[in-house]
């Protein structure tokens, strides 16, 4: 297996495994099925509704991961477009799923207050909160989410909008002072998001908050390649500061994360045990998965609360009936939406905010 495969191979098998947590995590945090289908499992039912938000920390690695390999592989910034049409880009392939998703789930909504009333409902859209949402502003201008999950895809955009600036700019001094100055300039920004932004819950809307999480990925790209191992080793120590200073479970997600990511590309053989068809499928729909399930278990919940007994078996059934039918939605949202999008071919690292 080449280390390629091996990169890929693990990459899929952290996004099949963190897309299925998300919906879990959904299912279990927003009733009403799940308030009466924890008592079969209660621990569990515990664990998905507080603890499996945290595998969002995957994601922004992957997403950092993936940045400095599209933009600047041997860590200068070597992409054929400008900035602006970088952002624009991905802008797009994010967006344009995204509105589609919208339309859905604005429609399921709508059929969830005709049927029931719960909190999880998201309540009939203004046309502000509606233009919030096209241009992903939604929570730096306060409007209320139209689906779970929709800060990520605002955060991802950011994330890669402020990394592709910093390396853009750390090109201007020539090749072998931008090789040095980009990273040193990620590893900075990285730095004032573990020991402050990170700690500050009202930064959580914004890109600085999540910055070291993209920067541990970046460096586990970068720290794979000869000589540079270091680098990722540098930033993981600053990191165990941090958490000394405060301790934080998704940071230190984060930080083994990127260096299994490391270490996958160095040791190829460790992951061909994952090499999974299955999982490879599963990672393909992720995106498409975390924007569509939350209007699938909306509606399969308005049915179970209104026209199903109100057992615990019965709303178990319920939740794995969410769980599995979100997915064969997603898969036929990937065919039809998801990969006739613009730049479709560039992967997305997609997935409550932890």
């Amino acid at each position: 297996m080449s280390r390629t495969a091996s990169r890929f191979v693990l990459i899929d098998a952290l996004k099949a495994l963190a897309s299925q947590l998300i919906v879990l995590h959904h299912l279990a945090y927003y009733g009403p099925m799940s308030d009466l289908a924890s008592a079969l499992a209660p621990a569990l039912f515990a664990w998905l509704a507080h603890d499996a938000r945290l595998v969002v920390q995957v994601f922004l690695v992957i997403g950092g991961f993936l940045a400095a390999r599209g933009l600047a592989p041997d860590a200068r910034f070597s992409a054929r477009e400008g900035l602006v049409t970088l952002v624009w880009q991905r802008y797009l392939r994010l967006a344009v799923p995204l509105m589609a998703m919208l339309v859905f789930a604005i429609v399921a909504a709508a059929i969830a207050r005709a049927l029931f009333e719960h909190d999880a409902t998201p309540a009939r859209p203004s046309i502000v909160q509606v233009l919030a949402h096209l241009f992903l502003l939604q929570d730096l201008v306060g409007q209320e989410a139209l689906s779970a999950g929709v800060w990520y895809v605002a955060i991802d955009l950011q994330l890669f909008a402020l990394f592709a600036m910093i390396m853009w700019l750390a090109r201007a001094p020539g090749p072998r002072v931008s090789a040095v100055l980009g990273p040193v300039a990620v590893a900075g920004l990285a730095l004032l998001s573990i020991f402050y932004f990170n700690r500050d819950a009202a930064w959580d809307v914004a890109a600085p908050y999540f910055f070291g999480a993209y920067a541990l990925g970046a460096f586990a790209w970068w720290g794979a390649q000869r000589g540079r191992a270091w680098w990722l080793m540098a930033l993981m120590t600053a990191t165990l500061l941090a958490l000394e200073v405060d301790f934080r479970e998704r940071l230190a997600l984060a930080a083994c994360v990127a260096l299994a990511l490391m270490l996958a590309q160095s040791k190829p053989h460790w992951c061909r045990a994952l090499d999974w068809r299955l999982l490879a499928w599963l990672s393909r729909i992720s995106y498409p998965l975390f924007l569509i399930h939350f209007p699938v278990c909306l509606l399969v919940n308005a049915a179970f609360a209104v026209w199903l007994p109100q057992t615990a078996p019965v709303q178990a059934l319920g939740v794995l009936i969410a769980w599995l039918g979100s997915v064969a939605v997603a898969d036929l949202f990937g065919r039809w939406v998801d990969t006739r999008a613009p730049f479709a071919a560039r992967p997305v690292a997609a997935p409550q905010r932890a």
